[in-house]
């Protein structure tokens, strides 16, 4: 039996890592904020009850049902949400819905591993000797919580949080029966990196994949090289799971953006080719800019024949502003920056160059998924001025598919859902789909066509949707 294997961004969901907000993002400072790649200091407790507790409910019943079935009314937002905290006796803990934090926690029961971790994260934090010596009296699930929040129980703050864990997209990505791993773009998120490293490597979950974990090297010469120059995307290889996706079983995609390389996105396609787990790469790069990060910001796949896209970056932006006498005498528009490659394995030619995102994703629709449904395009914000920049801001463009035509995404994008319902998808809120559920009126093996929303108002802050937020180890093929 399969426990790693993905081949689609759509199959049927099996297995992903989590990771619940912790502790440590109540101790992000505005001030802080944006060093630490944050956009916004959130309510934590609003967040965990209200949101995302939301989101590992809808994750169980589809994956892990008999965790959850029955017990919806019990772990609500008033319960005391032992059923959530990794380090308590009532937590779910499936071997589905998995939390990182939980098997952080296991290999530090590792004499050898917690020794060897600790001096690490010390070393890259600069601490103290004392410090070292002081996280070593912690037991294994407390000390993998102070590794993760920064803190300790007492609250007092060793070192800086790691408030974009709960995106555990960006630690890793997986390509069929292979692991890639990050290479982060931002010193905030080496620690991220690096406990990420030592449970894929160590944990028993994955012991039968240590040969299939890739890892990027670095430029070779990139020591000896100024730091100008080594911070230039033709010599820095830096890569995070957003820019990734293995959109069908032979072809992988790879952005290249704010946080993704050039170099890094050669460097991948070169091993996946040399490992022939594709026989397809495609390149996207997209402009630099803080409101897109990752391609995952801008696109994802909702069915084998539907996608959800930002329109300035699609063919129908592209046509309107031909139209557009004023766009001929303006400043140069970010759609001109957007540039689309294909490298086919073994063929000695110059790259497939690709107009727009629509070309690219009706061609993957068509020819390497088998759609025999026309294929439709749901835009962001409907498409319609101003909401189509600001609710994919708000991450309407990060959904997560748990299967063929069933989405997960956020309740404020309310432009973005109305274009969901006229391309014939029902929109419902998580808490009234959970109900229907527990009633037995319709089931994950039932529903079909759905965009599930999720309570944002503090998820929103973070800058990163469901799909963000989940890592599939395991999908059934399509």
């Amino acid at each position: 039996m399969h426990y790693i294997n993905v081949s689609s961004e759509i199959g049927t969901l099996k297995r992903l890592l989590i990771h619940s907000p912790d502790r440590g993002l109540g101790k992000v400072v505005p001030s802080k904020a944006q060093d630490w790649l944050f956009e916004d200091i959130v309510h934590l407790d609003m967040m965990r009850r209200d949101e995302y507790d939301y989101y590992v409910k809808i994750l169980l019943y589809f994956l892990d049902p008999e965790k959850v079935r029955g017990k919806i009314a019990t772990i609500g937002p008033d319960s005391d949400r032992s059923f959530f905290k990794p380090d308590h006796a009532d937590y779910f803990k499936s071997d589905k819905v998995i939390d990182i934090q939980l098997l952080l926690a296991d290999i530090l029961a590792d004499e050898t591993i917690r020794i060897r971790l600790i001096a690490a994260i010390c070393g890259i934090e600069r601490t103290s000797f004392y410090t070292q010596q002081q996280l070593g009296q912690y037991e294994p699930a407390e000390l993998a919580k102070i590794m993760i929040s920064g803190s300790l129980p007492d609250l007092t703050m060793l070192f800086a949080p790691l408030p974009n864990f709960i995106f555990t997209r960006d630690i890793g990505i997986v390509i069929n029966d292979h692991i890639l791993l990050n290479k982060p773009a931002k010193p905030a998120r080496t620690r991220e990196a690096l406990l990420a490293q030592y449970i894929f490597f160590h944990h028993p979950l994955f012991a039968g994949y240590q040969d299939k974990i890739i890892e990027i090297p670095d430029n070779e010469h990139a020591f000896l090289l100024p730091d100008i120059d080594v911070n230039r995307d033709v010599t820095r290889s830096t890569l995070e799971g957003g820019d990734v996706m293995m959109i069908a079983k032979r072809h992988l995609i790879i952005g290249v953006s704010e946080r993704t390389t050039l170099y890094a996105a050669q460097q991948v396609m070169r091993l996946v080719f040399n490992k022939n787990l594709v026989d397809k790469v495609t390149i996207i790069k997209i402009p630099k800019k803080r409101d897109y990060m990752h391609i995952d910001t801008v696109f994802t796949q909702v069915k084998r024949n539907v996608w959800v896209l930002l329109g300035a970056l699609a063919r129908t932006g592209d046509e309107a502003r031909k139209r557009d006498v004023i766009h001929f005498f303006a400043p140069k528009d970010v759609s001109e920056d957007l540039k689309i490659l294909q490298f086919i394995k073994g063929i000695e030619h110059k790259p497939i160059e690709i107009e727009n995102l629509e070309d690219l994703l009706t061609d993957i629709s068509k020819n390497d998924l088998g759609a025999t449904e026309p294929v439709q395009f749901i835009y962001s914000g409907n498409n319609e001025f101003p909401f189509g920049a600001r609710e994919q801001w708000t991450d309407s463009c990060n959904l997560l598919a748990l299967k063929d035509g069933v989405v997960v995404g956020y309740d404020r994008n309310e432009k973005t859902a109305d274009a969901f319902r006229a391309a014939g998808f029902e929109v419902i809120g998580v808490a009234k789909l959970l109900a229907r559920f527990e009633k037995g009126q319709s089931s994950p093996e039932t529903i079909e066509n759905t965009f599930i929303m999720l309570p944002s108002a503090e998820l929103s802050r973070a800058r990163g949707g469901s799909h963000c937020m989940s890592l599939p180890l395991l999908r059934a093929d399509i």
